[in-house]
């Protein structure tokens, strides 16, 4: 009875903990967000990290397209913040893609978020672009419960 407390009170410790680091990093993101939005447009490209480390870029870009600044959060806790990319400054957002020599040099999840933001930036400057939200496996519950007859099907049929 005692170690279901200790266990209870190290669970909730942990949940609270999440929250209180969570809310320093969106200030962290809110502050870089505003530093850069001074600066000029702000192209953010993301690669959502679930196991991996989450990715997110931002690049500040003035009308023709060149970066005035760029930064990038990456990592699996929340405690990771906003680091420069001092590289990219004076380039051209319309050129940052696989073919690109300085974005292959980076990791895979990093030129993920790159090209993410490139193709957000694209999509906005040609006045067509949409933010569609990906699918969370814990809010498609219902498409989920839906399928389970079927899952049980098929497991007692082998």
């Amino acid at each position: 009875m005692e170690q279901a407390f200790i266990i209870g009170g190290i669970v909730i410790t942990a949940y609270i903990l999440q929250i209180v680091f969570g809310m320093k990093q969106l200030k962290n993101f809110n502050q870089v967000y505003s530093e850069l939005r001074k600066k000029g447009r702000v192209a953010i490209g993301r690669r959502a990290g679930k196991v991996q480390s989450g990715t997110i870029v931002m690049f500040a870009v003035d009308r023709r397209g060149h970066v005035l600044d760029a930064r990038k959060m990456q990592g699996v806790t929340v405690l990771a913040r906003f680091k420069p990319m001092p590289t990219y400054v004076g380039k051209d957002i319309h050129y940052f893609d696989n073919y690109d020599p300085m974005i292959r040099k980076e990791n895979k999840l990093l030129r993920i978020a790159i090209e993410d933001a490139r193709e957000v930036f694209l999509r906005t400057e040609a006045g067509n672009y949409k933010d569609v939200p990906k699918a969370v496996p814990l809010f498609n519950l219902g498409a989920q419960l839906s399928h389970i007859p079927a899952r049980i099907k098929m497991f007692f049929s082998k």
